[in-house]
């Protein structure tokens, strides 16, 4: 196997050590796997794709980071909460679907229906001051769904998002070479 002498500035040696205590003692392997993912990044980039990085479970405890390129996005926003699908294709020619819906405030108990009518319009503004009235708060949450192909995305996204995504996905863009 060939040597290779690599040169470390004594400023970056903490950095070193933890990249070889991270990837099991080895640092030829630290060295090698930051360079295949800094080369499939580029690559990535290169071919039109960003590193894309999206929340989710309930209270977006976790993180999960792809390259691919959005194809569109859906919002909708109610008197109790907001709701984004955002649809992309992935580097690997997948599609995957994040779908976010923001803290939720929810009227509950025996006023409930009244509360939900009375937080519209002006009414909103100057509140509902039963005494009686109660609210439930729910964390904000999303999931995240990767698929194969762009019929598995109808069930996953609204009618709007699937319709706009079809035209997307199927359209290929044409290129024109200029020589200008």
């Amino acid at each position: 196997m060939p040597n290779k002498t690599i040169y470390i500035a004594d400023d970056d040696l903490p950095l070193l050590q933890q990249a070889q205590e991270l990837t099991g003692g080895n640092l030829s392997g630290a060295i090698v796997t930051a360079l295949r993912r800094l080369v499939e990044i580029e690559r990535a980039k290169r071919s039109g794709f960003d590193e894309i990085t999206v929340k989710v479970g309930v209270g977006n405890s976790s993180i999960k980071r792809f390259l691919g390129v959005a194809l569109g996005e859906w919002t909708a926003s109610g008197n109790e909460g907001d709701e984004t699908y955002s649809l992309f294709r992935t580097g690997k020619g997948r599609f995957a679907v994040h779908h976010s819906r923001s803290e939720l405030h929810i009227p509950v108990g025996p006023n409930a229906e009244r509360s939900r009518k009375w937080s519209t319009g002006w009414r909103g503004w100057i509140g509902d001051w039963s005494p009686d009235q109660a609210w439930m708060r729910t964390p904000a949450q999303a999931d995240f769904t990767v698929v194969d192909t762009a019929e598995e995305l109808e069930p996953l996204l609204p009618p709007e998002l699937y319709t706009l995504a079809l035209r997307t996905i199927h359209d290929e863009p044409s290129v024109e070479d200029l020589d200008i």
